[in-house]
């Protein structure tokens, strides 16, 4: 998962970081408030961990401001210094979802960060197969079965697929596919992504006369859509066109 640290001293926010790393997550860290909010307006995060007092727009103002603004329902995780019952209950009131008081183990945060994912994405026990529909992920042989057939894809497209239909309906930013797929590396050329979106496009049928729209999304990233029913397709896929004429 793709994760966002809020926390304006840097040995804290690097602990964590690191912490989250190894346990396989995507981490970035901020140390001020405007800034997180910023890359929240062009990227797409799993998961906020923020700090309470931290510069120029504290973490209770960054957390009202993902209420305000985001369409959808970001988890969020306080990890301050700040223990009093007021604090806790008035941050949670105000739209966290979980409130740690430092200093705080490794272990609990993790356990804490994976009970908050679970909830939020609906994620399942570890387990051989990941299956949406008519679309049958093999996770031990990476390879993926549509409609019963085996399609023959390479272990980016796989990896970039799976994503894709773990986040069905969602936005995902560009920073945020390369962080996961392509492991934050930066010698990616920049039609990499748009090149694997459409070999994907293309062997896995993702088309409104299938059923499903992958599309991008200009200045961000893409979207993998279910649409209403295979019959409804072209017309669902005409309106949303015409929407964004």
């Amino acid at each position: 998962m793709r994760i966002a640290v809020l926390d304006d001293d840097s040995a804290q926010a690097d602990l964590v970081c690191q912490t989250l790393s190894a346990a396989g997550h995507v981490c970035h860290a901020y140390g001020q408030g405007r800034e997180l909010v910023r890359q929240l307006r062009r990227q797409t995060f799993d998961l906020l961990v923020l700090d309470w007092n931290v510069p120029d727009m504290s973490g209770e103002d960054v957390l009202r401001w993902v209420r305000e603004s985001l369409s959808e329902r970001l988890p969020v995780l306080f990890m301050t210094s700040r223990g009093h019952e007021s604090d806790i209950t008035s941050i949670l009131n105000t739209g966290a979802d979980d409130y740690v008081v430092k200093p705080v183990s490794g272990a609990v945060l993790l356990a804490r960060v994976g009970s908050l994912l679970r909830r939020a994405y609906h994620l399942k026990p570890p387990s051989a197969k990941e299956v949406f529909g008519e679309f049958e992920f093999d996770l031990h042989a990476k390879h993926v079965v549509v409609r019963g057939t085996k399609v023959a894809v390479t272990q980016k497209e796989f990896e970039l697929a799976l994503l894709l239909f773990q986040h069905l309906s969602r936005p995902l930013s560009r920073a945020h596919i390369l962080d996961v797929i392509w492991k934050q590396a930066t010698d990616i050329p920049s039609r990499t992504m748009d090149t694997h979106v459409s070999m994907l496009r293309s062997k896995l049928g993702l088309r409104p006369e299938h059923g499903y729209r992958l599309t991008p999304i200009y200045g961000y990233g893409y979207r993998l859509e279910r649409l209403e029913s295979a019959s409804d397709a072209p017309a669902a896929a005409d309106r949303r066109e015409a929407g964004q004429a």
